[in-house]
């Protein structure tokens, strides 16, 4: 395998990373008011992710990292052609960031609320536009000879892409509530359960419709495959939970979100930004790619530093692994 296909596929484990952890967060924060009747249980819903949150995000710097590095034509194109989307993203992530940290340093009940909103919001925006953003790069978007992108915000916001958004919108907010009903106890973890259950039948008729959509478009026999997974996953995860199996439910839930993501990347391949208006204008895995001694250099260093990462993630999670009640 060469180095340009190394980097696309460590890509993809890099985003697949990201949006299994990271998506369960933003469904625990959009899921804040919902599932929470009073301060004290605000309190537990918030420490469930506050050991994890902030390494969670490792994985989008990472993934944006790489994506510059190894594919510097493939990170130009995207972020000036993407630019408004991925700004209120990351302002979306800042305020996130800051009212997970804010929250409680006062005593007032009017400034939690105020921060809790932007945890809210702060979870939303990020996990309905991630889907946008994605359904786009599959799909194609107007990139003229010189790579760059012609087209206008606007222009993102076509039907295939709205249900991308809301894809991923109701599959966070299913992943996050099973991550809930798996880490605390009470209250909470019944509510959770019955959050899971009602967002998940949104989610898996979004997803279906979405993969599907996705396979029909551009899809090869290997990539059916992935879609009946993908979806087989997600339903048995709505199935073992009604049974009160939550370990397992968040562990096809997470097997849902990981293969979601390898069925866009397997349809993508070779591309990485098609062109809608010539498929000569494409960007693929080899002229959007840096030199090979970039890439051999960028090799060395995953290779030492990506099981380290590895392992210190890990070790997190085992140090909190216990659930959290309200008291």
């Amino acid at each position: 395998m060469e180095l340009t296909e190394v980097w696309f596929v460590a890509i993809a484990v890099l985003w697949l990373g990201y949006f299994v952890l990271e998506g369960f967060d933003f469904g625990v924060g959009m899921l804040l008011p919902v599932v929470a009747g009073n301060a004290k249980e605000r309190g537990a819903v918030i420490e469930t992710i506050g050991p994890v949150w902030d390494g969670n995000e490792v994985w989008l710097i990472t993934a944006g990292g790489a994506t510059f590095a190894a594919f510097p034509e493939w990170y130009a194109s995207l972020f000036s052609g993407f630019y408004l989307p991925l700004l209120l993203i990351l302002l979306a992530l800042i305020v996130r960031g800051v009212a997970l940290e804010y929250r409680a340093k006062r005593d007032s009940t009017a400034w939690r609320r105020r921060w809790d909103a932007g945890i809210v919001a702060g979870s939303a925006v990020p996990a309905l536009l991630w889907g946008v953003a994605f359904a786009n790069i599959v799909r194609g978007v107007p990139l003229d000879g010189r790579h760059e992108y012609t087209g206008t915000p606007v222009d993102l916001l076509n039907p295939y892409a709205l249900v991308g958004g809301l894809t991923t919108l109701t599959l966070f907010a299913t992943h996050g509530a099973v991550f809930l009903a798996l880490k605390t106890t009470g209250e909470i973890s019944l509510r959770a359960a019955a959050v899971a259950r009602r967002a998940g039948v949104a989610a898996v008729v979004l997803l279906a419709v979405f993969l599907i959509w996705t396979q029909v478009q551009g899809g090869r026999p290997g990539t059916a495959v992935l879609v009946a997974v993908a979806l087989l996953s997600f339903a048995s995860a709505l199935g073992v939970l009604a049974r009160g199996r939550q370990g397992w439910a968040f562990l096809l839930s997470a097997v849902a979100v990981g293969m979601t993501v390898i069925t866009l990347f397997a349809v993508l391949h070779p591309d990485v930004l098609p062109s809608t208006i010539d498929p000569a204008n494409s960007l693929n895995v080899e002229n959007a790619a840096a030199t090979p001694r970039t890439l051999g250099i960028m090799t060395w260093v995953a290779v030492i530093f990506l099981p380290l990462v590895l392992l210190y993630q890990g070790w997190t999670y085992w140090v909190f692994r216990r659930r959290i009640s309200a008291d």
